[in-house]
């Protein structure tokens, strides 16, 4: 059996993805999180089931490339039942993607998500007869605790051998002749065995939906024919065709809505309305913005700071230790060493900092504070000449650059896409900011490295004002939708938290340990000399020692190596021996900005093409090497 997660971001998809998949999707109180499906094969009552959650989509007429991607499930045929996730605090609205899934003439359950939300701002559903009027089976739920997701795959396994499909709502009597004249139209084209039902292929085509249009003209049926059935409803309504169809289903959405809830008047108060007034205030919300992330940043370095040098000094006495016992040139005490140093780098310097860094962003994530900054930097945005929805992106990239380049496909316009997904690359992703707090913050100061996210920031947006000079666009205004403040289960920022920290410890640090295992042989048999002379001109451009090039090369596979490598191609932790202080600031700011790591290039590959992952490899060389530069004479000045 396959069941498809079906719904408007934000309504939970994912959390109830995760309660029958462990924890496999990321989740966040922010719309727009899930852009591409996930997939996982489970067992529920003893029935196996490939389950999918799908990106959040608020109609099938798709207008982004995450919408695709869940159209493109819905539409294949191969979805046995289809759960219906809605936000039941916001039904009117997500009544309309319900309708739109009716059409499908799939098995269907409403999952009537976030029930507790919908009380507590005084709307009273009646299950039964919302369940009545739509002709399928209507489950409350609380996904983050839970409740009620037992019965809703009862019901679910349920549809599946009954093959019971819901009601088919009609709308007006004008527009449902015109709709079944175009069906009767259409037969002569129409294949028995499509699996799209003919009633929704022939509404898609009055609502002049490209994809449907597009397999009419591979067909002999004439696209004038079409337009004169469009016109019809066009000069009976005073609208065009796709405005009729969706004021219609929007009026029956109404209607479903006032027949089968009440809303209570007033609603109880909520403390949230007060403080999102000073939250998203024009002057109060930016200081509020800066306090936030200066607490944050600073936490991050107090936490970090604190273990990172006991740790560091237990590993350097092993080391010793074992120089001691092998011999300080014996190549068994090497490849100890090497061993030693990566695990040094994943203990000590990374770990410190990543999962107070990733525990932090969750809850920032959880509690819905991050469409807020979305809301506050609009203005700024648009100002450098990108849209409003580029500040996700850019959010996501402090935690990997890989889902903050995919997650560019909620940008509706290619040239959005192409200029964000080059900029997100910038953005320091949580190993680069590792190298911040474990070579600024703790060999200088806490706000040298809040200088760097500061300086970041402006060149990111000096870099999109400059590359929308060269690709000019219409720049539309941001509809975002703001979430409620929720108190996330700890369970689930301890799970999301985790997630994110098992992929460094499952995939980068045993990377980190190979490439320092690997560097210690090269410095055994000399091998590293050959590279350090290779880039010894950018190394001598920058004024850094001529053994950070290997650490360079090492970054690419992953950011964290240019720190591990770095104290052990200079043979020590001690950084402040061997490099000065403008050293270690044009070091990081180089690594912050050079070139982006193997699988962010993979996925700029994937997104934007092979010519524009150059063009970020390119671009953002380029541009660490003139603020590298900068950095250095800037440094030099003021020393």
């Amino acid at each position: 059996m396959k069941i498809a997660m079906a719904g408007q971001p934000n309504c939970g998809k994912s959390t109830l993805f995760n309660n029958i998949a462990g924890y496999k999707a990321i989740t966040s109180n922010f719309p727009g999180t899930t852009v591409k499906y996930t997939e996982t094969q489970t067992h529920i009552l003893g029935v196996t089931c490939q389950c999918v959650d799908l990106p959040g989509t608020y109609s099938l007429t798709a207008g982004d490339a995450a919408e695709l991607e869940a159209r493109r499930h819905l539409l294949s045929g191969e979805v046995d039942v289809i759960i219906n996730v809605v936000d039941a605090s916001l039904l009117i609205r997500s009544l309309e993607l319900t309708l739109q899934l009716l059409e499908l003439e799939v098995p269907m359950v409403l999952c009537l998500n976030m029930i507790d939300e919908a009380q507590r701002k005084g709307i009273q559903v009646d299950i039964q007869k919302l369940s009545g009027l739509l002709g399928i089976p209507v489950i409350p739920t609380i996904a983050t605790t839970g409740k009620g997701l037992k019965e809703l795959f009862i019901e679910v396994l349920s549809l599946y051998e009954e093959r019971k499909k819901g009601k088919t709502l009609l709308f007006s009597k004008d527009i449902e002749e015109t709709i079944k004249e175009l069906e009767s139209d259409l037969k002569s084209v129409w294949e028995e065995d499509n699996r799209i039902p003919l009633r929704f292929f022939s509404i898609k085509l009055l609502e002049n939906d490209e994809l449907f249009v597009n397999e009419i003209r591979h067909t002999s049926y004439s696209l004038n024919r079409l337009r004169l059935f469009q016109k019809k409803l066009e000069q009976a309504h005073g609208v065009s065709s796709d405005e009729v169809i969706s004021s219609e289903r929007h009026a029956l959405a109404m209607n479903l809505f006032e027949r089968a809830s009440t809303v209570i008047h007033p609603p109880k108060k909520d403390i949230r309305i007060a403080i999102d007034h000073w939250v998203m205030h024009k002057f109060f919300g930016y200081l509020i913005l800066a306090a936030v992330f200066y607490g944050f940043f600073n936490l991050i370095f107090g936490m970090g700071g604190y273990v990172e040098e006991p740790l560091i000094g237990i590993f350097d006495q092993w080391i010793k230790t074992l120089e001691g016992y092998l011999g300080a040139r014996s190549l068994s005490f090497f490849l100890s060493k090497g061993v030693l140093q990566g695990m040094t780098g994943g203990i000590a310097i990374v770990l410190p900092y990543l999962v107070p860094f990733l525990i932090g962003l969750s809850i920032l994530e959880d509690i819905g504070y991050l469409p807020r900054v979305a809301f506050l930097m609009d203005v700024f945005m648009h100002r450098i000449g990108l849209h409003g929805k580029s500040i996700i992106p850019f959010i996501l990239g402090y935690g990997c650059s890989v889902p903050a380049v995919m997650a560019t496909r909620i940008l509706e316009f290619p040239q959005h896409r192409f200029i964000v997904s080059i900029l997100t690359t910038m953005i320091p992703c949580a190993a680069r900011i590792t190298i911040i707090f474990g070579l600024v913050a703790f060999f200088i100061s806490p706000n040298a490295a809040l200088a760097i996210f500061a300086l970041n920031l402006l060149v990111v947006a000096v870099s999109g004002k400059l590359l929308t000079t060269f690709y000019p666009q219409v720049n539309l205004g941001l509809i975002l939708e703001i979430p409620a403040y929720q108190l996330p289960p700890l369970k689930n920022t301890l799970n999301k938290s985790w997630y994110r920290i098992r992929e460094f410890i499952v995939i980068a640090w045993p990377i980190l340990i190979l490439g320092s295992v690997l560097l210690a042989l090269m410095e055994y048999v000399g091998a590293e000399k050959p590279i350090n002379w290779i880039l010894s001109p950018l190394s001598n451009l920058l004024d850094l020692p001529d053994s950070v090039g290997t650490t360079l090369i090492f970054g690419l596979m992953r950011k964290e190596l240019s720190l591990i490598m770095l104290t052990q191609a200079l043979g020590t932790h001690q950084i402040l021996t061997v490099m000065t202080k403008t050293q270690i600031m044009v070091f990081t700011i180089f690594v912050t900005f050079y070139i982006p790591c193997l699988a962010t290039i993979a996925a700029l590959w994937r997104e934007i093409g092979k010519k524009g992952a150059l063009l970020a490899i390119l671009f953002t060389l380029s541009v660490a090497i003139i603020l590298a530069l900068a950095t250095r004479v800037f440094f030099g000045i003021i020393h």
